[in-house]
């Protein structure tokens, strides 16, 4: 059984659903933990409110209150490659992160993210990361250092002033020469059916990217993608709305059945490039990562 470190939060909603406790509430947040689970957790002290106090089967349902709760995975899988720290100063940490390692605990993982494993490497306990990746998705993510200026890094990213750039292959059609061509990609973006898996929709735009070739060979093409906005799944929407979905992305253009990760078929994206202003010492960052996809 691998049980997190550090606890996971969340508040309370300041509607009432229509539930008495607090284990109402998360029997239907969380439908895939059953009740016995939660109760035992709780018998065990493993949740509680902000203030530390524990929250039992019989605490009643508290609007906007913070939950804190410590997550438990059986036989949690290793992720078999090696995150790096690209850069590290007092107020931020950069890494890469490699395929398939999740960035904070989720789903069926728990001290295999890169928070954790940072975390445990470097001794900084308040590290946290400012955004996410897909967990099969590789590249260059941020984390704060220090809690009192987290809030700056985190406007940053709120307010959309980070430029982005990341790298996708796609196999190509013969005789289709993309190279040397770049397309603005705006359409509007909504949860599909299951609902992890977004889809173009009728309706005004909420995504924008610009994406351009820079290579190719006979069979696949090498592009470069700028997210302007940061809707889930964007780029690898946006990529299957030009005709060429991201090799081996197991959700579109079909969703793939459930199965173990296949570490030998990664998903050919990678976020390469961030570049920002920096909000308290006023200078220009530049993180890039020196390697690239490749190719076949």
């Amino acid at each position: 059984m691998a049980i997190s470190d550090s606890a996971s939060k969340f508040s309370l909603p300041q509607h009432n659903p229509g539930v008495v406790t607090v284990l109402d509430y998360l029997i239907i947040k969380f439908p895939y933990i059953d009740k016995h689970t939660w109760q035992q957790r709780m018998a065990a002290g493993k949740v509680h409110w902000h203030d530390g106090s524990l929250i039992t089967s019989t605490t009643e349902f508290q609007p906007q209150q913070r939950v804190y709760y410590y997550r438990e995975v059986e036989n949690e899988a290793q992720v078999p490659f090696q995150e790096t720290i690209v850069f590290q100063d007092e107020h931020l940490l950069v890494a890469y992160k490699p395929h398939f390692l999740a960035v904070t605990p989720g789903g069926q993982f728990v001290n295999e993210c890169l928070q954790t494993r940072l975390r445990q490497r470097t001794g900084l306990t308040n590290l946290q990361a400012l955004h996410r990746l897909d967990r099969v998705t590789a590249g260059l993510v941020i984390f704060s250092i220090n809690p009192a200026t987290r809030h700056s890094y985190h406007q940053l990213f709120k307010t959309r002033q980070i430029q982005k750039t990341y790298q996708a292959i796609a196999n190509i059609r013969p005789n289709e020469k993309p190279v040397g061509q770049e397309w603005t990609v705006k359409n509007r973006l909504e949860a599909g059916e299951p609902s992890f898996r977004m889809q173009v929709s009728a309706g005004e735009a909420n995504s924008h990217s610009v994406i351009r070739c820079v290579q190719q060979n006979t069979q696949q093409a090498l592009f470069e993608l700028m997210p302007i906005t940061g809707r889930t799944h964007q780029l690898r929407v946006h990529m299957q709305t030009l005709g060429w979905p991201i090799l081996n992305d197991r959700y579109y253009p079909h969703l793939q059945a459930l199965s173990e990760d296949n570490y030998t078929q990664p998903l050919q994206l990678l976020a390469k490039e961030m570049c920002f202003i920096d909000p308290i010492t006023q200078q220009l960052r530049h993180f890039c990562y020196q390697g690239q996809l490749a190719l076949a």
